[in-house]
């Protein structure tokens, strides 16, 4: 029997053809989903425009500490099997997952360093923290002390209070800080004086930073970012790390309180951001890609 199509079938099979096409152009879009710790994210927040406009990918963004039970933790999020692209973080605490088998080894790369520094309320006086005693003195004459539950305050409780000897007399007034800024809590009066990574304390309203911490008491943390093995564009997230960790990246990362790491990624010769389309762009990390 003859099979008679129905007159409008041309125009259905095109509806059709131009869905599956439509479809095959969204999944080759690149969507990058990258979730950052605070101390990476005024940095970051500057750079994605400029990495959304010259390669025209979509960065689907969220934050959460490096470590800690909330929620939004990054280990947290692991354990519970999210799919993320790219995690940027504590490298000590991404060591970790990689060690866990959480995020592959291959991906890992340095993007800055950070201090951590002291805030007190806008307009409060200013202690003094120049030296390891003055330091000591003003965490003894603190009504209140807050720190974050993440790497900076895990730090200070579990490594520097001990170091100065003054653990057991100050336990009774360090206040741990969950998932917020350290400084919104000393801008709202409920910690007299806060430490936390220095570029998580400049986008604060309400504080004043009184300074590093000096030498003797300060530790130096590298952040870096690494691939889950949850990800679902590996290749997307390889791009936009060593992006992150190249020249074009520096000024951002200045300015933002922290260091570029300078690590042997970062020095390689990769093309800075301009107006090119997302051809160009990539083909100007050939070379690292293929490393």
């Amino acid at each position: 029997m003859k099979t008679i199509w129905p007159a409008n079938f041309a125009q259905l099979a095109a509806a059709v053809l131009t869905c599956v096409l439509l479809t095959v152009g969204t999944v080759r879009a690149d969507e990058i989903k990258v979730v950052t710790s605070a101390t990476f994210k005024p940095a970051y927040l500057e750079l994605v425009p400029e990495y959304e406009r010259a390669t025209h990918d979509v960065l689907v963004t969220e934050y959460g500490p490096s470590m800690g039970a909330t929620h939004s933790a990054i280990p947290m999020r692991l354990n519970r099997g999210e799919e993320i692209d790219v995690v940027i973080m504590a490298a000590p605490r991404l060591d970790d997952l990689i060690t866990e088998g959480r995020v592959r080894a291959d991906g890992r790369v340095d993007l800055a360093r950070s201090n951590i520094a002291m805030a007190v309320k806008a307009g409060a006086p200013k202690p003094d923290i120049s030296t390891l005693d003055a330091l000591t003195k003003t965490l003894l004459a603190a009504k209140s002390i807050a720190c974050s539950d993440s790497d900076s305050g895990v730090y200070l409780t579990t490594v520097l209070f001990q170091k100065l000897g003054i653990a057991d007399r100050i336990k009774g007034k360090v206040i741990k800080i969950e998932a917020t800024p350290v400084g919104e809590a000393v801008a709202s009066g409920n910690g007299e004086i806060g430490f936390q990574q220095i570029s998580e304390l400049l986008p604060v309203k309400g504080i004043d930073i009184v300074g590093r911490l000096p030498p003797g008491a300060q530790r130096v943390t590298f952040f870096a970012a690494g691939i889950p093995v949850t990800a679902r564009n590996p290749i997307g997230a390889k791009r936009l790390i060593q992006w992150l960790a190249s020249p074009a990246a520096f000024a951002a990362i200045h300015k933002s309180g922290l260091e570029p790491a300078k690590s042997k990624q970062s020095n390689r010769q990769v093309p800075q951001v301009r107006s090119r389309s997302r051809v160009e762009f990539f083909n100007g990390f050939g070379a690292i890609l293929t490393r």
